[in-house]
């Protein structure tokens, strides 16, 4: 569903709008024909799909709410809940068609417990060991029916939530959403943020150009998560090693403890190695009153604000502007997960000494699968088709599941 609800040139500027309002105008009229012909008198979603041409089609009609009616919501201010249970009580609508405003923009990312590397969204199932909503952001709504501690499980839909957001204009609602998901703590189970988070920035989304075959034209082989620019890939590095200075002070700081010098007070300048995807990036680090201050490729970042690691977010401060990083993994070593744009990057960060002598630790060997035969997701296994000694031909089936898939 998208919701032009300006036709200024300042919102439209740079987006190909397909719904302007006479096309809205068409659709409404359409549905509510429809509603009449079959005696319909509850709520419903009628659905249409549209051309370039702007000649839309009638695809189907679902006899309740769809999952996108926050949307409408927040651009029309209506409780539409409240209105379907009247109009189930025999009571009349509060408003007329002409009394509905619609005023500034709405964007909703449906969450799920999918694996957006797989297929744009295998099902993932587990427990939220963290689940921390955005709810603090102003214009941020989040439905959902989950809490820290919930199960994801094979028997229910994967959705974790609908987070909405509103803003004056596209832009705007973009913008805030961007900043939603930047946001959202959830761990446990892989989730499709980083792939939502993506497709926001994504330039062919930005302008407006989409269509029903948008990800495998965007996405031709897979999604791989996003491609970090020199700029960011550099940001990334220096944010890198803030975590780990800070990481390292803590656990050298001793307190309460007279006796034992803190060592960490005594260091001011660090030579780093820091590897991101396989990639070795030399910086260095020193200290200043309420940061760090890094310099790699000769490029200087200072970095300043909120780097504790009881919280699951990080807001910190870089070069003066605001950047939002989660710690996902703290895997000793120097080694952290560190999600930033919404992808979750491995990197290590090692002093000159760790990085020298790592280069004598052997690799860990990687285990090789090209024998097996691998369930990309859970199920019950309801026959086998092969006995062991069988000869198997490319696309036999070997066995099927709980879907009567092979």
């Amino acid at each position: 569903m998208f919701h032009s609800e300006k036709e200024s040139e300042s919102n439209r500027r740079g987006s190909k709008h397909i719904l302007d309002p006479q096309t809205r105008k068409a659709m409404g009229e359409q549905a509510c024909r429809l509603a009449l012909a079959v005696g319909y008198d509850s709520d419903g979603t009628v659905e249409f799909l549209v051309d370039k041409n702007k000649n839309f089609y009638f695809l189907e009609m679902n006899t309740r709410l769809q999952v996108e009616h926050p949307i409408t919501e927040m651009i029309t201010g209506v409780d539409i809940v409240h209105q379907m249970l009247r109009v189930a009580k025999n009571h009349k609508l509060l408003h007329e068609q002409k009394d509905i405003p619609v005023d500034g923009w709405a964007i909703e990312c449906r969450v799920y417990a999918e694996d957006p590397y797989k297929s744009f969204g295998m099902p993932s199932i587990g427990r939220l060991s963290r689940y921390v909503e955005p709810t603090h952001l102003k214009n941020t709504r989040c439905d959902s029916g989950i809490m820290e501690g919930s199960d994801i499980s094979i028997y229910y839909d994967p959705m974790i939530c609908k987070l909405v957001t509103y803003g004056r204009d596209r832009t705007a609602a973009m913008d805030n959403m961007i900043q939603a998901l930047d946001s959202y703590v959830i761990k446990g189970v892989t989730h499709t943020i980083p792939l939502l988070r993506d497709i926001l920035t994504e330039e062919r989304f930005v302008n407006g150009d989409i269509s029903t075959n948008y990800l495998p034209e965007v996405f031709p082989v897979e999604f791989k998560g996003k491609v970090l620019s020199v700029k960011e890939s550099q940001e990334l590095t220096a944010l890198a090693c803030a975590i780990y200075l800070k990481d390292q002070q803590r656990c050298r700081a001793f307190q309460n403890q007279k006796r034992i010098p803190n060592v960490s007070s005594s260091i001011n300048s660090w030579s780093l190695n820091i590897i991101i995807n396989k990639a070795r990036i030399n910086a260095h680090a020193s200290k200043l009153p309420d940061g760090y201050k890094i310099v790699t490729n000769s490029d200087v970042y200072e970095i300043k604000g909120n780097l504790s690691f009881t919280s699951p977010l990080m807001e910190v401060c870089l070069n003066g502007d605001q950047r939002l990083l989660q710690v996902h993994n703290r895997l000793g070593g120097g080694k952290y997960d560190l999600r930033y744009h919404g992808t979750v990057y491995p990197v290590k960060v090692m002093d000159d000494l760790a990085f020298n002598l790592s280069q004598y630790m052997l690799e860990k060997k990687v285990l090789d699968t090209s024998a097996m035969v691998l369930a990309p997701m859970p199920g019950l296994l309801k026959s086998v088709s092969v006995i062991a000694g069988d000869m198997v031909a490319e696309n036999q089936e070997v066995c099927s599941r709980n879907n009567g898939n092979a």
